[in-house]
């Protein structure tokens, strides 16, 4: 299974609870920062949520 890289890109600062937690759950913690996880529904759906927040590649 292939794997994908999420960088936060934008703080989550005044961001509603529901953003945060995702942002947690996909292991994310400073601005900058980069996790890779694996490429499946369950990690696309959450970064579709705080699209607006991360910056995605394949890895």
């Amino acid at each position: 299974m292939s794997n994908i890289n999420i960088t936060l890109v934008k703080s989550t600062s005044g961001s509603i609870k529901k953003h945060k937690a995702t942002i947690a759950a996909l292991g994310l913690k400073k601005v900058g920062q980069t996790v890779t996880q694996p490429d499946n529904e369950a990690i696309r759906g959450m970064i579709s949520i705080v699209n607006h927040l991360v910056r995605t590649s394949k890895g």
